[in-house]
């Protein structure tokens, strides 16, 4: 047994070794003259924003499937700075042990369609749309037709362009927590990207929100329509005495008996993130604790429920439907050019933004490129 388990970490090793040297991308590579190119943020190496670089890439083209889009804005997301860092679970994940397999970021986009795939049938040159597309932070491009939809006309590029993971992840983790009219729901880490869409989702499928944030941020999210705004550097919500049927947490700072505490006998604590984008202190121990509520639950009429988020059309129809009506409103703190990426993901990842950060992308700006 000791001899085989030697056998096994020596080649688990000796993998683990050459998989990391021979990590690469295209930075590697030498470049020829492109054919068609564009401007896109690249990321050659793991680190930090500044790793982040405007350079020219060859324009995409669109498979039989797919959609071209000029992009005309796109939103940074909690996904998009962890890519960007490569934390270890990350890289064993498949994006590259040493360095970055894919080099393009971005999950969000709106825009307006260039050109289709022989097979797509529900778009045309010339329509505006929105919804997830990889590499989105560029000037052109790809997306599955199944990922978009079309951009209602009295909602601006850059508002649409937030319509995406946060708002998906919103969505579908308000429908895991199963919620219905006239619940109680609270929502911890209300005022940031995804916090401040569940709570207009939350108050146009007919619940009673309370939202938690901190005080600068209790004016917006009363804006947005919460019933209740709990300032968590007062008041520690999970010593309140009311009880709610739908817990949506975004931070997970709590342990699973102060969050039961305060659910009903049958209530759900969906859990739905682990704070702000950026490295924080606690995270592991956070994830580690909703991982065991989760397990811990599943013997309890109380509910902690895990989900991941889905690229849905249907979904994001949904949303679109909600943005025409009004009845959500993206919250847009702050929106920076293409070339301004790297200050925008510093901003992101300081963990205080309101809402979304937008990253708007103009094809006849006049930038100076990165070598």
């Amino acid at each position: 047994m000791k001899r085989s388990a030697a056998v096994i970490l020596l080649a688990l090793g000796v993998w683990g070794f050459i998989a990391y040297w021979t990590s690469t991308n295209d930075c590697d590579r030498k470049v020829t003259a492109l054919n068609n190119p564009m401007k896109a943020i690249v990321q050659c190496e793991y680190g930090g924003p500044d790793v982040l670089k405007l350079e020219e890439v060859e324009k995409p083209v669109p498979n039989d499937n797919q959609v071209l889009i000029k992009v005309r804005a796109a939103s940074l997301n909690f996904i998009d700075a962890g890519i960007m860092r490569g934390p270890i679970p990350l890289r064993l994940m498949g994006t590259g042990l040493r360095k970055p397999t894919k080099t393009m970021l971005g999950q969000d986009v709106a825009g307006q369609v260039e050109a289709v795939g022989k097979n797509v049938t529900q778009f045309k040159p010339g329509d505006e749309v929105f919804g997830l597309a990889r590499h989105s932070l560029a000037e052109y491009v790809c997306a599955r037709e199944r990922a978009l939809v079309i951009k209602p006309a009295n909602v601006k590029f850059e508002q649409a362009a937030c319509g995406g993971i946060a708002a998906l992840t919103a969505l579908q983790g308000l429908r895991t927590g199963k919620i219905q009219p006239g619940q109680k729901v609270l929502i911890n880490g209300a005022s940031g990207g995804v916090g401040t869409f569940a709570v207009q989702i939350a108050k146009s499928l007919g619940a009673e929100v309370t939202a938690v944030c901190s005080t600068n941020k209790v004016d917006l999210v009363r804006s947005i329509g919460a019933d209740h705004v709990i300032d968590y550097t007062k008041e520690d919500f999970t010593k309140s005495e009311q009880r709610y049927d739908m817990i949506y947490d975004n931070v997970g700072n709590h342990s699973r008996a102060e969050r039961s505490r305060i659910l009903t006998s049958n209530g759900i604590c969906v859990l739905a993130g682990i704070g702000s984008a950026g490295v924080r202190e606690g995270q592991l121990s956070r994830i580690g604790g909703n991982f065991t509520a989760f397990l811990a639950s599943r013997s309890s009429r109380q509910k902690f429920q895990m989900y991941r988020t889905k690229v849905k059309q249907e979904d994001l129809a949904v949303l679109r439907d909600l943005l025409a009506t009004g009845n959500v409103t993206p919250v847009i703190d702050r929106t920076y050019k293409l070339s301004e990426t790297a200050e925008a993901m510093r901003y992101l990842e300081q963990g205080h933004a309101r809402g979304k950060v937008v990253i708007t992308v103009q094809q006849d700006e006049q930038v100076s490129l990165s070598q």
